[in-house]
């Protein structure tokens, strides 16, 4: 049985996409664990069938965070028995190279994200420099790498000349979930990190623009919480809009069939997010709810394949809102969109996805 460890940056307990991977690995007959890191405000860390292990840092954000985890990690990862060793994002893959420098493993590679050219990094040419550096050294000596999207794996393929599979986040397939009647509550819905560059601000002030029977609920926690909250306060609208806190994944699954409309709005500020394929996105569908999307090449094609989107050029609130009330106005048109959504739910599932994922581990034995 081969011993594969998995090393991310995140809260273990709300890891989605890394829950159902190693779930499946485990599945599958490997031996799994995955390492994440532990917060002060950490909840217990959920019973799985594979391993787990957090790791505390004295420092909690930026360059001090990464630079202490990653030694952590080189450590923890010396000292642990394992035939592949699995990096999730740049923000890991530095100490799984070198740990396996001193000892005989494979390595893999999994992109969740275009790392280089998220906001946080795109707009910050030095720091920028240095993960691409990190790049350039680690992911040529992988054995095997794969990411999210086809169009994320065609650059990744030019820029470092190394092989890139595609494995969606898809959800797991859920049980059909019952029409909901045409007077319920028009709740907007986004789960997901309050970071820059997610169009928060812009569906914030949609919301002065659209009746007073729309609410907002936003599910998640980041480094534009505390402002989210003051333009809520300036601009009174605190009696429509609630922030939920960080949800956990199973409370997830039974709070999104519940809304109206599902909300992933992201800027396009830089390839990450212009080339992203989030979990959300199919989140949505699975729970049968419609969902703005925007016009972003991955979302396009999705909306190609099984129309149960709407797209959105920009992030203009006068836009947003306009799209909300004609789908309110357009009944008819929002039961097609409905109706779609579960049809793309047959289609678009984990237990479908995951023959990739397994096929892909499957070539290294």
């Amino acid at each position: 049985m081969k011993r594969i460890i998995l090393t991310v940056t995140t809260d273990l307990v709300y890891d989605q996409r890394m829950q159902r991977i190693c779930s499946s690995l485990q599945k599958a007959g490997y031996r799994v664990l995955l390492v994440g890191r532990k917060k002060v405000d950490s909840k217990p860390l959920s019973e799985e069938s594979y391993s787990q292990k957090r790791l505390y840092c004295f420092f909690q954000k930026g360059k001090w965070f990464y630079l202490e985890y990653n030694i952590r990690l080189f450590f923890f990862l010396l000292f642990r028995k394992a035939d592949i060793l699995n990096a999730i994002d740049l923000d890991t893959i530095l100490a799984v190279r070198l740990a396996a420098k001193f000892k005989s493993c494979q390595l893999v590679y999994d992109a969740h994200e275009y790392f280089t050219e998220v906001p946080e990094v795109v707009d910050r040419p030095r720091i920028q420099a240095l993960w691409e550096r990190i790049a350039r050294y680690c992911i040529p000596a992988m054995d095997a790498c794969y990411t999210v999207g086809p169009g994320l794996a065609r650059i990744f393929e030019e820029k470092y000349q190394q092989s890139f599979g595609v494995v969606r986040n898809l959800p797991l397939a859920d049980a059909p979930h019952e029409k909901r009647p045409e007077n319920q509550e028009r709740i907007l819905f986004y789960q997901g990190a309050l970071n820059a560059g997610r169009g928060l601000e812009s569906i914030i002030s949609a919301m002065s623009l659209l009746p007073a029977s729309f609410t907002l609920w936003l599910a998640g926690e980041g480094d534009l919480s505390n402002v989210l909250r003051k333009q809520v306060l300036d601009a009174g609208l605190q009696e429509r809009i609630r922030f939920l806190g960080f949800v956990l994944p199973r409370e997830l699954k039974a709070l999104t069939p519940t809304v109206w409309l599902g909300l992933n709005l992201l800027e396009n500020k830089g390839l990450s997010y212009y080339f992203s394929l989030a979990n959300k996105a199919f989140d949505y569908v699975q729970a049968g709810v419609p969902s703005l999307q925007m016009d972003f090449p991955e979302y396009r094609a999705l909306q190609e394949e099984q129309p149960c989107f709407i797209l959105l050029k920009n992030l203009d609130p006068e836009q947003i809102a306009a799209e909300i009330i004609r789908l309110d106005r357009e009944k008819s048109r929002y039961e097609q969109l409905q109706q779609t959504c579960h049809r793309a739910a047959h289609i678009w599932t984990w237990e479908q996805e995951e023959k990739k994922l397994l096929a892909i581990y499957d070539k290294l034995n």
